[in-house]
């Protein structure tokens, strides 16, 4: 079965590692589905059964999305609020639906990675930061969750003369490919 890659981000169009990482997937067509929610959804509203079905229908799933304010863009939580209902995801009965289901998330931050350590500006690791991510769909959901990816330093940074340069990009979009590929 393909891979589903459930996309968030705000404004795709500006972006440059989230919209790099979707590309080299499209090379891809028969393992994996794209599904941006905001092309989707341009109003916010989910389909709960819709989006339930998609996913009955694939494999593996990849939540992709640029990781600000320390979470998920709003579509997306609104999303996990709409789709992974009671009964459905999770629950005594028939919750059952990602039960064993490889599921893993690809997030871009534009924060160093330096700077995502106990000992760093944010005082957490990122893990820490995605520990309510893997909380919701390891334990409740009973996916079979896999270790996340992420690229580190995507944006500028505020007060500093730093971006990243694009074959750091490039490494990262065929780096994205091998991980996404290893989830089949």
């Amino acid at each position: 079965m393909k891979t589903l890659v459930i996309g968030a981000h705000p404004a795709l169009k500006d972006s440059v590692i989230n919209k790099r990482w979707l590309r080299e997937l499209q090379k891809y067509p028969d393992q994996y589905t794209i599904h941006m929610l905001a092309d989707v959804y341009p109003d916010g509203r989910i389909d709960a059964a819709r989006e339930q079905h998609l996913v009955e229908t694939h494999g593996s799933l990849i939540f992709q999305f640029p990781f600000y304010w320390f979470s998920c863009p709003p579509i997306l939580k609104a999303w996990f609020d709409t789709v992974l209902t009671h009964g459905w995801a999770y629950g005594r009965n028939g919750g059952d639906k990602l039960a064993g289901r490889k599921i893993a998330l690809a997030v871009s931050t534009g924060i160093r990675a330096e700077d995502y350590d106990r000992g760093g500006r944010y005082h957490y690791t990122l893990a820490e930061l995605l520990a309510p991510f893997e909380t919701m769909l390891r334990i409740y959901c009973r996916a079979d969750y896999r270790p996340f990816f992420v690229f580190y330093g995507a944006e500028d940074m505020p007060g500093e003369d730093y971006s990243s340069p694009a074959w750091e990009v490039e490494a990262s979009a065929q780096e994205y490919a091998r991980f996404a590929a290893a989830l089949s």
